[in-house]
C-alpha cells in the first residue's frame, strides 16, 4: 500500500515537473508496470534531484556566468532589419537564453576530423596566453600525443594551460591518476563529475561538450573528441565521419565563458572571467554567429529548441546528421510537419553502428518518419558522429547535441548557431556529398516482423537510459 501510494505520488511529480513529457511518459509507464524496479531506476537515473555540492556550484556558476554574455543591441537590430522573418530565432538565443549574436566573427567548417585536427594543432602552436580544453573523451594515441606535446611546451613558455575531461567519457581511455600526471607537468586539469556508484543521479549528467579556446581569439568545437578513431587513425566502425568548426573573433568570448563556468565549479575556484577577455574583433566578416550551451538544470531545452526553430522556419530543405535518432513525439512531429509543408527533410545516421541496441532503436523510428515524408539515409562507409542541421543555404548549427534523450535533456552540451554566411554552403555541400555516399532507406526496407516490433517496443521503454 505504501509503495503504491509512493508510486502514484512519484508519477504525479514526474508529470507536473516534466520538461519533455513524451519522453518522461516512459518513466511513468515503467513505474506503473514495475513499481519497485521502475521507481529505483528513476531515482537512480531519471530524477533531477541534485544535492551534490559540486552540482549546486555548477548551477550557481551557470547562472552567474550569464552576466558576462552581453548582447550588442546594434547587432540585434541589424539582424532584425536584414532578416525580419528570423527575429524569433534571434530573440530566443540572445534574450531568452542570453547567448549573444555576434557580427565581427568568422568561422571555417571542416568536414572530417582528419582535416580539422591539423588546423587545431597549428593554432595551438601559435598560442601566446592560454589554451583551454573541455572534451568528453580523450584517449592516448597519435592525436592526443601531438596535442599533449604542444601543451607541455606551452607550459614551459609560461602559458595558462587547462584541460577538463569527463570521467565517464574517459573511463576506458585514461588511467584514474591521469589528471594528477598532467598537473605534475604544469597542466591544470580536472576530471569532470568523477564516477561514484553511490551518486547515481549525479552520475547521469555528463559533460559532453567539445571546446578548445586559444588566447580568447580562436575557438574550436564540433562533434570530434580527442581520440584517434575521430581522425581515422583507428578504424573500429568503418570510416568515422565527424566535423570540426573553427571560430575566430568576438564570438570566441562565449566559448570562454562556457568553459570557465564549468571549470570554476569543478575546480572550486573563482577565476575572474574578464582576465581572459581580449579584443578579438574582426573586420569584413559576413554572417552572424552565436555559440550556445545546454545545461540539464535550467528548465530549458535549448538544444532541442534551436533544432525545432530551424525545422519550423525552413522553406526549402533541412539536412540533418546525427549518430543516434531516439526522439520524443514533439521533435518527431516537427520533422514530419516540415516534410508535409513541402520541405526536403533528410536525416543521415550511421551505416555501421557503435552500439547495436541503440542502432535498432534508431531504426525503429524510420518507418513513421518515412511515412510522413522524411527521407532517411545511412552512411554506408561507416559511423557518422557529426551533429549538424543546415537549412535553406542560410542557417546551420554545428555542435555536440545528438538527437537522443541524453544529449537533449541530461548532458552539458554546446552548439554554434550560424546565419547568413556564405560558408554555410560549405556545410550544405558536405551534407550533399555525404548523401551521395549513403544508402537511402526505402519504405518497408527495415525488418518489421511481430517479434522484432515487440523487442523494439520493449527496448524503447529504456530509451532514456541509452
Amino acid at each position: 500500500m505504501v509503495l503504491r501510494l509512493f508510486s502514484i505520488l512519484l508519477v504525479m511529480y514526474i508529470i507536473n515537473n516534466s520538461r519533455h513529457l513524451s519522453a518522461d511518459m516512459l518513466w511513468v509507464l515503467l513505474i506503473i508496470l514495475f513499481p519497485i524496479p521502475g521507481t529505483a531506476l528513476f531515482l537512480l537515473l531519471g530524477a533531477n534531484l541534485i544535492t551534490s555540492k559540486t552540482f549546486l556550484e555548477l548551477i550557481k556558476n551557470t547562472v552567474e556566468s550569464k552576466k558576462y554574455f552581453v548582447q550588442d543591441e546594434i547587432v540585434l537590430e541589424e539582424m532584425e532589419e536584414i532578416a525580419p522573418h528570423m527575429k524569433g530565432d534571434f530573440y530566443y538565443l540572445s534574450k531568452t537564453e542570453g547567448y549573444p549574436i555576434y557580427r565581427n566573427s568568422n568561422f571555417d567548417y571542416y568536414a572530417l576530423g582528419d582535416i580539422g585536427y591539423p588546423v587545431m594543432l597549428e593554432e595551438m602552436k601559435k598560442a601566446e596566453s592560454f589554451i583551454f580544453l573541455e572534451y568528453f573523451t580523450i584517449e592516448k594515441g597519435k592525436l592526443w600525443e601531438c596535442m599533449h606535446t604542444i601543451l607541455k611546451e606551452k607550459v614551459t613558455q609560461g602559458l595558462d594551460v587547462r584541460v577538463m575531461y569527463d570521467d565517464m567519457g574517459t573511463i576506458h581511455s585514461l588511467p584514474p591518476n591521469y589528471a594528477n600526471m598532467l598537473e605534475s607537468e604544469g597542466i591544470k586539469c580536472v576530471r569532470y563529475n568523477k564516477i561514484n556508484p553511490f551518486l547515481g543521479v549525479v552520475m547521469n549528467h555528463r559533460d559532453h561538450r567539445k571546446i578548445m579556446v586559444i588566447d580568447g581569439k580562436v575557438a574550436f568545437s564540433g562533434g570530434m573528441n580527442l581520440a584517434d578513431e575521430y581522425i581515422n587513425q583507428k578504424m573500429v566502425f568503418g570510416h568515422w565521419k565527424d566535423n570540426v568548426i573553427r571560430v575566430k573573433g568576438e564570438a570566441v568570448w562565449s566559448y570562454t565563458v562556457l568553459f570557465l563556468a564549468n571549470w570554476n565549479a569543478i575546480r572550486k575556484t573563482d577565476d575572474d572571467y574578464t582576465v581572459f577577455k581580449v579584443d578579438a574583433k574582426m573586420e569584413n566578416t559576413d554572417g552572424y554567429i552565436s555559440p550556445y550551451g545546454e545545461t540539464p538544470f535550467d528548465g530549458e531545452n535549448t538544444g532541442q529548441n534551436v533544432y525545432m526553430n530551424i525545422l519550423n522556419r525552413a522553406n526549402n530543405y533541412v539536412y540533418i546528421c546525427t549518430p543516434y535518432l531516439i526522439i520524443d513525439t514533439e521533435l518527431e512531429n516537427a520533422l514530419i510537419l516540415a516534410a508535409k509543408r513541402g520541405v526536403d527533410v533528410r536525416i543521415i545516421t550511421p551505416g555501421i553502428p557503435d552500439k547495436k541496441m541503440v542502432w535498432n532503436i534508431t531504426r525503429s523510428f524510420y518507418q513513421n518518419l518515412i511515412d510522413g515524408g522524411v527521407k532517411i539515409y545511412e552512411y554506408t562507409p561507416g559511423f557518422i558522429h557529426g551533429k549538424v542541421f543546415v537549412s535553406d543555404d542560410i542557417v546551420a548549427t554545428v555542435g555536440t547535441i545528438n538527437l537522443d534523450y541524453r544529449s537533449l535533456y541530461l548532458h552539458f552540451e554546446n552548439g554554434t548557431y550560424l546565419y547568413g554566411s556564405k560558408k554555410v554552403l560549405d556545410i550544405r555541400d558536405d551534407m550533399l556529398d555525404t548523401f551521395s555516399k549513403s544508402h537511402q532507406i526505402q519504405k518497408g526496407e527495415i525488418k518489421d516482423g511481430i517479434l522484432h516490433r515487440l523487442f523494439v517496443g520493449f527496448t524503447k521503454l529504456f530509451a532514456p537510459l541509452l
